[in-house]
């Protein structure tokens, strides 16, 4: 019996170390890793964002109109409201947001096509029977089709 629970234990432990080699492959694999520091970049610039748009765009739209762009609500029933201040703030740090990781993808795509050669066009591997019209192998100097001659 204490064999066959020895065996039972072994085997255990050989899946928990192929489950955390395979957690750990695939931690470590670089897609997951750039993932995680795009995430963590894409907040802390979300809070720059948002101080930008709290500090320095809605004053100025707190300029055209109201002063309070925040506090821009529409009372309901009840002692509901509707805060479209807090919604437009939302709608315009999402377009910054947007604008800006446009723009940072139209550069890293840009850069990606630096360094990179033109392919050259392929040489083309048939040509048109000038009698029938039908598609032939470049090499040949009879057609298949209607038994012509090329002269090319």
């Amino acid at each position: 019996m204490a064999e066959d629970e020895k065996k039972t234990t072994a085997k255990a432990a050989e899946k928990t170390k192929g489950f955390f080699g395979e957690f750990k492959k695939f931690v470590m694999r670089g897609n997951v890793i750039d993932m995680a520091v795009g995430v963590i970049i894409g907040a802390a610039f979300g809070s720059i964002v948002t101080a930008l748009t709290e500090n320095v765009i809605n004053p100025l739209i707190g300029c055209i109109g109201n002063p309070e762009v925040e506090g821009f609500v529409i009372p309901l029933i009840k002692g509901q409201e509707i805060n479209l201040g807090a919604f437009i703030t939302a709608v315009i740090n999402f377009l910054i947001m947007a604008f800006v990781l446009f723009l940072i993808v139209k550069a890293m795509n840009k850069a990606m096509t630096i360094g990179k050669k033109k392919e050259e066009e392929a040489a083309p591997k048939t040509k048109t029977c000038p009698f029938c019209k039908s598609e032939i192998n470049i090499d040949a100097t009879r057609c298949p089709h209607c038994t012509s001659e090329l002269k090319d």
